[in-house]
């Protein structure tokens, strides 16, 4: 008993001692757990992401004028030429506005008329009255020289003779003053002409922005395309500057993706992407980052390199393998459960005969959704256990079964 007693607690020392030098045993079916082969190849980065596909450009279209919904031409998703009417609005306000700017113009333009005619009268006047002084002073200067000789000869009275003097001088300044008095009514009269006509102009062109205002009640579509979301019943009042629909260019296709925040600093304008579609592998590349972070992801757009995918479609979700590097030659292991547990420091490494696998440190890189990058520990052929350690990360050996 003595004997036994102590051959029983040498076996729990023994048992003790190896449970904690971390070489202890345990027996795993390989039912149970994933062997993968540690390979050499082509090895680039990449994550995934999900694209949508949208139109290469989108229009949004805005009520330029508020009103009442009138009449609605085109139904949601139809296709439109440019210029064509999509709905029209009502807005009596701005028709009252219109035809008060149309009767003030009329007006205006009535004034201006009125007083070219009462100008040109006048200067009609003036100049009848010009024609009468002139044909006065001639007479004045003839009886003056005549009177000048008589004077002369003795023939005439001095007194005769300064009458005619005086009468041709008054005729003289006369002609002046009415010739002057002409001048300046003239540049008077287009000075005044001319302002009539440049406030005819100003009200011409506020009118002509009436008649735009006017027309934005009809909303046109800018370019051609495929108008979607529009939002408009009749009798429904919009407000200006109110969201009323979109028109999608149908000329190409993008697509659009969400990528986690973490990779903000890895994406920029250029790099590549692919994806799978019927069977044929197509190529992206990013156009523009959108580096404004919502709910922890920002967005990009990337746009067809090559052929667009034939029956592609708008709203489609893609599977796009965006990359992060170029190709590079690397040994790789396959993805598994054992990083969470090993933090990818160690993997348990299948023996020559493949009957044990034993604890081996390694160093890991670069990943992508397939592969680890091994920088140290492992080299090509090797065997290594890349399941879930869950239930013996702290065993030193695993003993493998069928």
């Amino acid at each position: 008993m003595m004997l036994a007693g102590a051959g029983l607690l040498a076996v729990l020392i023994l048992t003790s001692y190896l449970s904690t030098s971390g070489a202890a045993k345990l027996n795993v079916d390989t039912q149970r757990i994933t062997i993968s082969a540690v390979t050499k190849g082509n090895f680039q980065e990449f994550i995934p992401i999900d694209g949508v596909v949208l139109p290469i450009k989108t229009i949004y279209l805005d009520a330029t004028e508020g009103g009442t919904v009138q009449n609605i031409l085109v139904e949601d998703g139809a296709t439109l030429a440019q210029g064509q009417p999509i709905l029209q609005l009502a807005n009596t306000d701005l028709q009252l506005e219109m035809v008060n700017r149309e009767t003030a113009v009329f007006d205006l333009i009535n004034n201006l008329q009125d007083t070219r005619n009462l100008m040109q009268q006048n200067r009609i006047q003036q100049l009848n009255q010009l024609a009468d002084i002139e044909h006065n002073l001639t007479e004045a200067k003839r009886i003056y020289d005549m009177n000048k000789k008589l004077y002369a000869d003795k023939v005439i009275a001095q007194q005769e003779y300064a009458q005619s003097k005086n009468n041709y001088d008054y005729q003289v300044r006369k002609r002046s003053l009415t010739k002057q008095t002409l001048r300046q009514d003239s540049v008077s009269m287009r000075q005044q002409i001319q302002q009539m006509q440049e406030s005819v102009t100003r009200m011409k062109s506020n009118l002509a922005l009436m008649h735009k205002k006017m027309d934005d009640l009809t909303i046109k579509a800018p370019v051609g395309g495929q108008i979607t979301s529009l939002n408009a019943e009749i009798g429904e009042s919009k407000n200006r500057g109110q969201r009323i629909g979109q028109i999608d260019v149908l000329n190409g296709f993008k697509v659009r993706a969400n990528i986690d925040e973490h990779y903000i600093s890895r994406i920029f304008a250029g790099q590549k992407g692919e994806f799978a579609f019927d069977g044929k592998t197509y190529e992206l590349s990013v156009k523009k980052v959108f580096t404004q972070v919502t709910n922890g992801q920002f967005q990009v757009d990337m746009e067809f390199t090559k052929e667009v995918p034939q029956g592609i479609r708008r709203g489609q979700t893609l599977q796009v393998r965006l990359a992060l590097s170029d190709q590079t030659q690397a040994v790789l292991v396959p993805k598994g459960g054992f990083y969470q547990k090993t933090g990818g420091n160690w993997i348990f490494k299948l023996d020559e005969n493949g009957k044990k696998a034993y604890k081996a440190d390694i160093r890991l890189g670069r990943q992508n959704p397939e592969y680890y990058e091994v920088l140290e520990g492992l080299k090509p052929g090797d065997q290594v256990v890349t399941s879930s350690y869950e239930s013996y990360d702290d065993m030193g050996e695993l003993v493998l079964s069928n």
